[in-house]
């Protein structure tokens, strides 16, 4: 499979990231861009995006492309920041760039922007690679 098919398999299981109305945009090797709308039921107390929310859109943009060469990967360890807060009705866009590659882990820096290319969150990921192909999982 290429990454594209790799990372549509596996949007076709996470069914999170489907309750997120994740759409892929473009997707290469080691690389991904994704966009979500935020919907109403995203929205915390303080009538923002809720952090976990944003948290999780980058985890699913790190997903989709540490594993998009059919070899799984899972996070390790993930560092945000958040820079702007987001409100019902923007589009969020993560972008996911592969930065270090090892053997066994591997470092991508995400950065989440909304409708206007303002940076809402950056994401730095680590992950680890299993050993397995993700559709032996």
């Amino acid at each position: 499979m290429n990454p594209r098919q790799v990372a549509d398999y596996m949007l076709d299981q996470d069914y999170f990231s489907q309750w997120m109305n994740i759409k892929m945009i473009e997707v290469k090797e080691n690389y991904c861009l994704i966009e979500m709308p935020i919907k109403k039921d995203m929205i915390n107390g303080l009538k923002t995006v809720h952090g976990g929310v944003t948290f999780a859109f980058a985890d699913s943009a790190l997903a989709f492309s540490s594993n998009n060469s059919g070899d799984a990967a899972v996070a390790l360890n993930c560092i945000i920041n958040f820079t702007k807060a987001g409100k019902e009705g923007d589009i969020f866009r993560a972008e996911s760039i592969l930065v270090n590659d090892t053997r066994k882990t591997a470092v991508y820096d995400i950065k989440i922007t909304n409708q206007n290319n303002e940076l809402v969150a950056k994401f730095v990921g680590t992950v680890y690679k299993i050993g397995k192909k993700v559709t032996e999982l």
